[in-house]
């Protein structure tokens, strides 16, 4: 997929130049302090500007646990603004015949058991050695669901206490 990765790359290449600008900001301010928070550009506040902004674009512990579960597969992309993961073929050892491919999308910034939608792909190897789509259990997306919530959960009880 090099259309994603590229995308990608060029999200994080933007995202890089964002925070060294921000930081040059900060660094020309002669790191004055002004009512509780570091100025920024135009004076601001830099604590009142970053508080108008969202880290991510969905909820932290979904996306955190969304990448903890499935840090087995290889990742093809990862949109934290967007909440999609999409994982490449991951073959397993044991049953080299068959591969799985996991898309998750996470659709709300709470934490919630219906803000979080799993799809995987699977393909058996034919007689010829070619890669032939066939059906997933049903039971797999939903224990993958189910695994990416216990761990969030488990996460935001870790930060609570």
């Amino acid at each position: 997929m090099p259309f994603v990765r590229g995308n990608l790359v060029r999200g994080v290449t933007t995202g890089v130049l964002v925070l060294s600008l921000s930081a040059l900001a900060a660094c020309s301010s002669g790191g004055r302090k002004e009512s509780g928070g570091f100025l920024g550009i135009g004076g601001k506040s830099e604590t009142t500007a970053s508080s108008n902004q969202q880290a991510i674009g969905v909820n932290g512990y979904l996306w955190r646990a969304t990448l903890d579960t499935l840090s087995f597969m290889p990742l093809a992309s990862a949109d934290p603004y967007g909440g999609v993961v999409i994982t490449d073929w991951y073959v397993n050892p044991e049953k080299p015949d068959e591969r799985f491919k996991c898309t998750v999308y996470i659709l709300d910034s709470r934490l919630r058991a219906d803000g979080l939608n799993v799809a995987v792909f699977k393909q058996t190897r034919d007689a010829t050695g070619n890669w032939v789509d066939a059906p997933a259990a049903g039971q797999t997306e939903t224990d993958l669901e189910n695994a990416i919530l216990t761990k969030a959960r488990q996460l935001r009880l870790s930060n609570i206490g």
